[in-house]
């Protein structure tokens, strides 16, 4: 909504200034790059969550994986995986569909101890996520119960970019077309592991870059011409 009102640099101006010193501060003091910069001359972080439930006001990330995409390469030594300590217990049908258990999360780390190296990796760098929404929604909720400011990320949702091509291709939409699965077969992409955080960050940056070459011309597309 700030953004909405202020723009995009004002709004973050404000959200670090409002902020106390620490990650989310440091976060708010570096700037990306425009948006009418290519794709392949900025840097992205490609993310992705699991979390006991779709609310984020009630449920809790139990998993986070990113990894970062640097001028057009998917950089895998800068890949990170972790566990995260929920507050609650995760419940069997979290259990089912992440399989996690709460034994093993209780030996992980808290999102406290999480979510600063995650803005680290965030730093000048663009989201990068498959439905945005969840990953936008969960994280600036764990940044505001931690600093009391929100979490403003110029996200990039492949699932989002994915629904505006297939439209002006006039593909029809049916159940599922836009799943991460259904979207990297429609590039020719192999499947992953489903159900793991840094294994589906990864197929979203895969996918990213084969809808940013699709999207391309005879320049690489920028990503004012990516972004939702």
């Amino acid at each position: 909504m700030l953004a909405k009102i202020l723009g995009p640099d004002v709004s973050r101006w404000v959200l670090g200034w409002r902020s106390p010193p620490g990650p989310l501060k440091d976060y708010y003091r570096t700037d990306t790059a425009t948006v009418d910069t290519p794709y392949n001359r900025v840097e992205m972080l490609a993310v992705d969550i699991e979390t006991t439930g779709l609310d984020a006001e009630k449920d809790e990330i139990v998993s986070i994986g990113f990894v970062p995409v640097i001028k057009g390469r998917i950089v895998l030594a800068q890949a990170q995986h972790h566990l995260v300590r929920p507050d609650c217990q995760v419940g069997d049908q979290a259990a089912k569909v992440h399989r996690l258990l709460d034994d093993q999360l209780q030996s992980a780390a808290p999102i406290a101890e999480i979510l600063p190296l995650f803005l680290a990796a965030l730093r000048g760098r663009f989201g990068v996520a498959h439905h945005a929404l969840v990953e936008r929604g969960f994280l600036s909720r764990a940044c505001q119960k931690l600093w009391g400011q929100k979490l403003e990320v110029p996200f990039l949702d492949t699932l989002a970019l994915e629904h505006r091509l297939m439209t002006r291709r006039n593909q029809s939409i049916g159940d599922g077309a836009l799943k991460l699965a259904a979207c990297r077969e429609r590039y020719g992409l192999p499947r992953l592991r489903v159900h793991d955080a840094l294994s589906d960050a990864l197929g979203c940056a895969e996918l990213l870059l084969a809808q940013a070459a699709h999207c391309s011309g005879k320049k690489p597309a920028a990503m004012r011409d990516l972004l939702e």
